[in-house]
């Protein structure tokens, strides 16, 4: 046995061709593979019947639900099953299946996917599930089963052996056949990427479902609604995706087990009432406490043109013009149970799901006409991880901090926590202690660093109250006139001044209100300003104490040193323009030197980096990454390092890269 496949530094790929040449060599295992997988084919041959629900939509009863739509000889399939369905194209006049559409991963909706490969049938899948189609080696090779934690999602439900998928089912987008768009409404629930499939077909509006629910009031599993130890989080979301369904007004409601429902207003009530009581039930038997599920948060008015969000992982505002504009603070996730999931269950190189929330409320309750402006607080994923489906749907225009627009329009540049995985290409920006106005308001905005360095603060007077829109920085009091609570995130590049800064614009600016970041708005006092400036002096006095350079933000800057960008993308043989960046905490200039640690046949120009950093200042040096055209071609993805020197002192290779190679 090659025993390197146990190393971490093997390729998928490559792991996956060394096991089927152990295979053979151990006497044709992939036969006898082909060979139970025609044994099961035969099984599932044993029961299926097929329904006529229209003219042109018709259903097979396989391992789940198989749907038909027609056109002419000419169909569509809706999830796949064992592959039944394809008996039955003769009877009905079907000569060509154009694609199959999957609502969700899980093995009984697609195990007989083989069989429309072998016929060159397409498949798409949902994006936020690709991997599990098409990557599950490396899903099972790296699934952990002993020792697995407190994550009990049901992803074990996955294919065993991987089946090419033509597209992406993208959330809210349209998927185009035959002259009609078929729209993807992202329903997690039964699984985090599910999604229902939304048609007219024979003149109704069709939902086919998967496996949101069941029937009138009932889900077909309570253990794939438990993503999370002991809790309760896959009730949460089914109860909000069948809200989001039922907003879509469906006619015909085509779930994947259970019998199609002609009335399906009704039936989604009874299952989403169904399903929030029993979140409070049972979350209030968990915690002594009953918790609301999230298709209940509700924005509340803070003033008349001044609204909060209720139970979102991050606090969002909406200021509201006299003209019915929005100028949203933030859009992030629904609630924390979504955050939580999302973020745990996002593939590597992807971004997290996102789904829309409040933005009914808003228009409904509030007379909200458009979403005019977004401002990004700071850049975790969690605040703003919902703009690029601002920009998007509803046109919006993303305004934010100038010391912001590299990090929001190239996220990949940076190590840092939280990154959204997805561009957020940046309107318009504002220097420190600009002052702008936006409809009948007139801002202020100032660098806000602390809990991380890419924050801003926004000062507003809305509705007779100054209000300071401060981000993470700082959240309430645990007691009355105490000091705010301050959560510096090291890795998000917090320096041993940071909040010495932050707390100093504060002081100046002087708000009435805060809006945090996290929790409900609340005043600033006199005493409470005091309390967390010496909070914050002290902390400060404790960084030079802890840290054993005199110039501690050596200690606190984790990246001081780095590669950018930090993901790299670059093609097998090809090259790609890079640079080092330092940043010298030192009050006298640095002499720097650099060497790459590179795979076998790589290499970079020049081959080493000399330069000097000034003091308290930055410095940084292009290079040129040349990849080899072999050897780890077939590794997807790989580190680079720069062995770094300072002033003559070896400090190691204390910065890396990660290098994706593209086939």
């Amino acid at each position: 046995m090659d025993m390197t496949s146990q190393g971490t530094g093997v390729s998928r790929r490559r792991f996956v061709r060394t096991t089927a040449r152990v295979a053979l060599a151990a006497g044709g295992a992939p036969v006898r593979a082909q060979q139970r997988q025609r044994a099961a084919d035969r099984l599932s041959s044993t029961s299926a019947t097929l329904e006529k629900i229209s003219a042109n939509l018709f259903r097979v009863q396989d391992t789940c639900n198989v749907y038909l739509i027609r056109d002419g000889a000419r169909a569509l399939l809706i999830d796949f099953g064992a592959g039944k369905i394809l008996d039955y194209l003769p009877q009905l006049g079907v000569t060509q299946v154009d694609c199959i559409l999957h609502t969700h991963f899980h093995r009984d909706q697609c195990q007989g996917d083989h069989l429309a490969v072998g016929r060159g049938i397409p498949i798409a899948v949902p994006a936020y599930e690709h991997h599990l189609f098409t990557d599950v080696e490396n899903f099972w090779r790296n699934r952990r089963v002993f020792h697995e934690g407190y994550a009990t999602r049901n992803d074990y439900n996955s294919l065993t052996a991987s089946i090419p998928f033509a597209s992406k089912l993208q959330d809210y987008q349209k998927f185009s056949w035959r002259g009609r768009d078929l729209f993807i409404l992202p329903t997690p629930g039964h699984t985090l990427g599910s999604v229902t499939i939304l048609a007219e077909v024979d003149g109704k509006r069709v939902a086919f479902s998967g496996d949101l629910m069941h029937s009138p009031g009932k889900v077909l599993t309570l253990h794939d609604l438990q993503f999370h130890y002991g809790e309760y989080d896959g009730v949460d979301f089914t109860a909000f995706s069948l809200a989001a369904l039922q907003d879509q007004r469906p006619e015909l409601l085509c779930p994947s087990h259970g019998a199609p429902l002609a009335n399906p207003g009704t039936a989604i009530r009874e299952t989403t009432a169904q399903l929030a009581e029993y979140y409070r039930l049972a979350t209030g038997l968990l915690s002594g406490t009953s918790r609301n599920p999230t298709v209940d948060n509700a924005p509340f008015a803070v003033s008349p043109h001044l609204v909060s969000s209720s139970g979102t992982s991050s606090r969002f505002y909406t200021i509201i013009s006299n003209s019915g504009k929005a100028f949203l603070v933030d859009y992030g996730f629904p609630s924390g149970d979504f955050s939580r999931a999302f973020v745990q269950a996002t593939a590597v190189n992807d971004r997290c799901r996102f789904v829309e929330h409040n933005i009914n409320a808003l228009k409904s309750r509030f007379g909200v006409k458009t979403i005019d402006v977004a401002m990004a607080t700071h850049t975790n994923d969690d605040h703003d991880c919902g703009f690029p489906y601002l920009k998007r749907h509803y046109g919006t225009k993303v305004w934010c901090l100038e010391s912001m627009v590299e990090i929001l329009q190239n996220p990949w540049g940076e190590r840092s926590g939280s990154l959204l995985a997805e561009s957020i290409q940046v309107d318009r920006s504002f220097r420190h202690g600009e002052t702008f106005r936006w409809e009948e308001f007139e801002f202020t905005i100032t660098h806000n660093p602390g809990h991380c360095e890419h924050q801003m603060a926004l000062f507003v007077t809305i509705d007779g109250q100054r209000i300071g829109f401060t981000g993470d920085n700082y959240l309430s009091p645990t007691k009355p006139g105490g000091a705010m609570r301050i959560r510096p995130v090291f890795l998000d590049q917090t320096y041993s001044n940071s909040y010495q800064k932050a707390i100093r614009t504060l002081s100046e600016q002087r708000p009435d209100l805060i809006a945090p970041g996290h929790g409900n708005p609340f005043p600033l006092t006199e005493q409470m300003l005091l309390a967390t400036i010496t909070g914050i002096d002290q902390q400060a006095e404790f960084y030079k104490k802890l840290i054993a350079d005199p110039d501690c933000d050596f200690g606190m800057d984790a990246s001081w040193v780095r590669i950018y960008p930090y993901q790299i993308v670059i093609a097998a043989g090809g090259s790609v323009s890079a640079e080092i960046r330092v940043r010298n905490y030192r009050p006298t200039p640095m002499r720097m030197g650099v060497a790459f640690v590179l795979p076998a046949g790589w290499r970079t120009e020049p081959e080493l980096l000399h330069f000097e950093a000034p003091a308290r200042g930055t410095a940084s040096r292009q290079f040129r990454l040349f990849a080899a055209r072999g050897g780890v071609k077939s590794a997807p993805r790989l580190a680079i390092a720069a062995d770094v020197t300072a002033d003559g002192k070896h400090l190691g290779q204390i910065a890396e890269a990660v290098v994706n190679i593209e086939s």
